[in-house]
């Protein structure tokens, strides 16, 4: 069932909220530059059933989903705790001050499974019109874009050879157990101990003595999965798909060699993959590849998709240039891009890279070379907000994620404006006073 709407009573022991907080704080100017009426319809379609419990306000669920992504600080058990903080329980949809959590943690989850790429995107596609209404950008400031691809890093630990054999026996154990299946050997003592040796063996650069109790290792959970295969058939159907999935991911990381492609990097994250993006200090980032496009003068992300498959960048920039095109309901004209994506052409779109010399002024070049200021955009969403490492489960996870950190960029931005009106008012009024005083 979805959202029921707040009636505005009256309280008798309680004053309403926005008669206590300071309208003029940011995020109160935030709350109502944003057009919930018209969230709340983009989003009504994802409620099917109108029977059950009402679902919580959209204004809750949107700002729990996105303050991850705009305040890197805000976690849920930093959002969840209201007490002594009257603006942050405005900015939940509130109206009056309440000391009580707004929305129970398993609520995201399943808000954030209801809502899926789409949904994430009218958040996105809300932000940016919000940025206009602030004066943060033009109109007219969408068609000329810049656009650059990154990495968006997974949550699975460094993937090594035993780290990933010694998790698979592990999860098998745990299933066999779970399952009620009588193991032979179960090695819960001899295969940890294998598997801290290799990383022994690995740093003192004894690769012999590694390479051998790597083999020992992959014996020992090639056995173990096998004694649980031969144990399928007495598993009930319920939970005889899971453990089919556990044993096919064992194998794959059994067989799987050195120089193959398409590996299997974390057991319970198949969709990470393998990228180098060239950077001395992390050679190989294990995630997914992120498309992010900005307006070329401020800086606003008008388009944040993920990119599986790790495809060539020119090959994804049309598709980030359509998502623009959507979001901000402008078509750009102009895209500044780097050196990957040279030899693309879009329809309707003039590309520039650096490089080029035929027909280039000087206007343009300096255009061109603005192309950078898209770097320290993607860094802030790196640092600010949690571009850097994703949490959320599975591809949809990913899209969803590249999404929400753009929605947290552009909330930044805002917020920054009205940070700097509000300081330019209180100096004016400062700088006012004094003169009064001066000449009184």
């Amino acid at each position: 069932m979805g959202p029921k709407a707040v009636v505005s009573e009256g309280d008798l022991f309680r004053h309403p909220l926005r008669e206590q907080i300071n309208l003029k704080h940011p995020l109160v100017r935030l709350t109502d530059l944003i057009n919930w009426d018209g969230l709340n319809a983009s989003m009504s379609a994802s409620f099917v059933s109108r029977k059950g419990r009402p679902a919580t306000l959209t204004e809750v669920d949107c700002w729990f989903v996105v303050s991850p992504a705009c305040v890197r600080s805000v976690g849920r058990g930093r959002g969840l705790a209201m007490g002594g903080k009257p603006v942050l329980a405005g900015l939940y949809g509130r109206n009056v001050f309440q000391t009580e959590p707004p929305i129970d943690p398993s609520s995201l989850t399943r808000w954030r499974k209801r809502l899926g790429e789409a949904g994430v995107e009218e958040l996105l596609a809300e932000t940016i019109e919000a940025a206009k209404r602030a004066g943060v950008i033009k109109a007219s400031s969408a068609k000329r874009v810049i656009v650059d691809t990154t990495v968006m890093q997974k949550a699975v630990a460094h993937p090594t050879d035993s780290r990933l054999l010694e998790r698979c026996r592990e999860h098998l154990v745990k299933a066999a157990a779970r399952h009620g299946l009588k193991l032979r050997q179960n090695y819960n003592r001899e295969a940890p101990h294998l598997a801290r040796q290799i990383g022994r063996y690995a740093h003192a650069k004894q690769y012999k003595r590694m390479k051998k109790a790597l083999r020992t290792l992959r014996s020992r959970v090639g056995r173990v999965m096998r004694d649980v295969e031969r144990q399928l058939d007495s598993v009930a159907d319920t939970g005889r798909i899971a453990l089919q999935e556990l044993i096919s991911r064992t194998r794959r990381i059994l067989s799987q060699k050195q120089k193959d492609k398409n590996k299997l990097y974390a057991l319970h994250a198949p969709e990470v993959e393998c990228l180098a993006k060239g950077k001395a200090r992390t050679p190989y980032e294990f995630g997914v590849k992120v498309s992010i496009t900005t307006t070329h003068k401020e800086g606003l992300v008008v388009g944040a998709r993920s990119m599986p498959g790790n495809p060539y960048d020119g090959h994804t920039l049309a598709e980030a240039l359509e998502q623009a095109a959507i979001l901000s309901d402008v078509k750009p004209d102009v895209a500044i891009v780097d050196r990957g994506y040279k030899g693309v052409a879009v329809e309707g779109v003039k590309i520039y890279h650096p490089g080029l010399r035929r027909g280039i002024t000087r206007g343009l070049r300096a255009m061109i070379r603005w192309r950078s200021a898209i770097e320290p955009a993607i860094g802030h969403m790196k640092a600010d907000g949690k571009l850097d490492r994703n949490w959320l489960k599975g591809a949809l996870g990913d899209a969803m994620h590249a999404v929400l950190c753009g929605a947290g960029q552009n909330l930044r931005m805002i917020l920054r404006k009205l940070r700097l009106f509000y300081a330019l008012v209180l100096i004016a009024w400062l700088s006012r006073s004094i003169t009064v005083d001066f000449q009184a």
